[in-house]
């Protein structure tokens, strides 16, 4: 019978527990134009009714619903201590209304009317009275919309934005040379994210139900008409994609910002955040850009394929998120976010300087000359990844005595001339490993020529890259008559470039040196780990490193915890510490495994979340 009162007592003590936890939910907004978005509130993990903890918006990729608390991305936030919202952009997932790709006066007031409904609610801690104290995070086309938000309503705090862009220009019809691939791919997706009325919020009870007759911008879809009629955009095709996502919009922005970008992304290549970096620069507030190698199924999502060493941290963009979010959202000063510009070259080594642009070393220099003939249909590579071309001029790259980083974007100079039915032409600059047969980025750049008979001249910058060249490199430029990211040659014709000349930007030897050059990791370091006596004394600890078990303690008084063989690169480590009353004391912290010394963590009352079990 005392067991049955036990048991049962305990049973009531578990529930009683549950029910003061903060709830996940489901719910919907009217914004400003009658439009109903769709959202789910999800409360930081262990956080307590009654408590308030800094929350982050994480939108999704274009034509993706809201993500669950599953999410990789979403259940580290919630892990680290911050209540999480997702939505449906209006035309997207169980939300209404069509999608206007990421208009400043659509989609970032959408935001704005989420974050009033923020304000109001309890588990969300406020700045001042309507004012949440808010991040935000998100990838592509959830990161356009952390950009026109936080610029155009100043109760976002903190931003994050993955492979996103500056200019849908400069994205989608560089040198007025529409991205054939992309274009095509892009325009699937939105049908199909649009067409999708919402199943599985009517079949589950979703706020919103179904929804029927949404569509994308007409406008965005006469544009990838006439891409595909005519390789270009029209005026009226590029006014419109002008006024959609940051552009200039960007110099308003006044929060600390973290900039991620892939090397090997083909859609919103390293110039995006280039420009946007540079913008936010110049307001003066915490930045921090940086370069990775990602795929579209990579830990590390980008629109491309990494075709190299991604490096020793396979979740950096996460990472450096959590410890941005955790310096300059929760202010935790303990937290290190590290140098201003970080990259990961082809090898697989990060490197990090102060700033970008760095200081500059000798630029990388190659000429060259020959005649490319113009033959229609010709293409390479693939959808959305450059490939080496078959008919080409090829201009090699002089060795280099030392290793070298050679880091941005380089400069072509032609002086050509030419002949062709339409004497509006293209033809494709690429850098091509000869050793791997492969194209740098794999990423390529469309050089707009005036085949009149006449003689011109024309110089500008191809897109950048992040290299290690050594003796042993093989690199050259290669200029080739089509490619499938853009279209395939659509004129017959033939250019002779009298004289080609690629300038590749280098880091200088001092800050090669200094705080660019790779470091050195210890693998068999170890860190003490000091376990604070919350009230109660602590029986009982168990370590896990990047989600996995690594060590469980057990006594009378456990004080520290020492573990060794620490992963290189970032990586996250989660204490459990349980107290002789039962309770549980949870920390999260992130760690870069290369840097010196033994670090030490302190679990201590208001800097980590905790709950009670009995």
């Amino acid at each position: 019978m005392k067991r049955i009162l036990a048991s049962g007592a305990a049973a009531l003590l578990l529930a009683l527990t549950f029910a003061t936890a903060a709830q996940a939910r489901d719910g919907v907004i009217t914004s400003f134009d009658g439009t109903r978005i769709v959202y789910s509130f999800f409360p930081a993990h262990g956080l307590k009714a009654g408590r308030r903890t800094p929350t982050v918006m994480v939108g999704p990729g274009y034509s993706s619903g809201r993500a669950s608390d599953s999410d990789t991305n979403v259940k580290a936030l919630l892990d680290a201590g911050y209540n999480v919202l997702t939505w449906d952009p209006r035309g997207f997932g169980d939300s209404g209304g069509n999608v206007e790709i990421d208009s400043p006066d659509y989609e970032a007031r959408d935001a704005s009317a989420l974050i009033d409904m923020l304000a109001k609610q309890p588990e969300v801690q406020l700045d001042k009275p309507g004012d949440p104290r808010l991040g935000m995070a998100g990838a592509s086309y959830g990161g356009g919309i952390e950009w026109v938000t936080a610029a155009t309503d100043d109760r976002v705090d903190v931003i994050a934005p993955s492979i996103s862009w500056n200019s849908l220009i400069t994205s989608l019809d560089k040198s007025n040379t529409t991205k054939g691939g992309w274009g095509s791919l892009l325009f699937g997706l939105g049908v199909e994210g649009t067409t999708v009325p919402g199943i599985t919020g009517g079949a589950t009870g979703q706020p919103n139900g179904f929804q029927f007759g949404r569509q994308q911008d007409p406008h965005a879809n006469q544009a990838l008409l006439d891409g595909l009629a005519t390789g270009e955009f029209t005026k009226a095709d590029q006014d419109f994609f002008a006024s959609r996502g940051p552009g200039d919009l960007v110099k308003r922005i006044h929060v600390p910002t973290l900039i991620t970008q892939s090397t090997s992304d083909t859609l919103f290549t390293l110039h995006e955040a280039i420009e946007n970096y540079g913008l936010v620069r110049a307001n003066g507030v915490p930045l921090k850009m940086v370069w990775f190698c990602g795929s579209l199924t990579a830990d590390d999502v980008a629109h491309g394929q990494c075709n190299t060493d991604p490096g020793p941290d396979k979740q950096v963009v996460l990472h450096e998120t959590l410890r941005w979010m955790d310096r300059w959202l929760k202010g935790n000063r303990s937290v290190a976010t590290g140098p201003g510009f970080e990259w990961v070259s082809q090898d697989g080594v990060m490197h990090a300087a102060s700033a970008y642009p760095l200081p500059q070393g000798p630029p990388l220099k190659a000429s060259g000359a020959g005649t490319l003939p113009l033959v229609a249909g010709d293409t390479s590579g693939a959808l959305i990844t450059a490939g080496p071309g078959t008919n080409a001029v090829n201009v090699p790259l002089p060795a280099v005595k030392a290793p070298t980083q050679l880091v941005g974007e380089p400069t072509l100079t032609l002086d050509y001339s030419g002949t062709a039915p339409n004497p509006d032409a293209r033809v494709y600059a690429q850098l091509v490993d000869t050793k791997a047969n492969q194209v740098v980025g794999p990423v390529v750049t469309p050089v707009p020529l005036t085949l009149d008979g006449n003689e011109h001249t024309l110089s500008l910058p191809i897109e950048g890259i992040a290299l290690t060249a050594t003796p042993a490199s093989a690199y050259e430029l290669q200029i080739t008559d089509g490619s499938s990211v853009y279209f395939a040659q659509r004129e017959a014709g033939s250019v002779d470039f009298k004289s080609i000349g690629l300038s590749v930007p280098t880091v200088s030897a001092a800050t090669a040196r200094g705080d660019s050059a790779p470091r050195k990791c210890v693998d068999r370091r170890k860190f003490s780990f000091r376990i604070h006596q919350h009230r109660k004394r602590v029986v009982s600890v168990r370590v896990y490193v990047n989600g996995k078990l690594r060590k469980r303690v057990h006594g009378h008084r456990v004080t520290h915890v020492r573990i060794k063989r620490l992963p290189q690169g970032l990586f996250r480590v989660k204490i459990v510490a349980r107290t002789v009353r039962g309770q549980r004391v949870i920390s999260v912290r992130t760690y870069r495994g290369c840097l010196k010394g033994k670090p030490h963590t302190r679990i201590r009352r208001g800097h980590h979340h905790r709950h009670h079990t009995r």
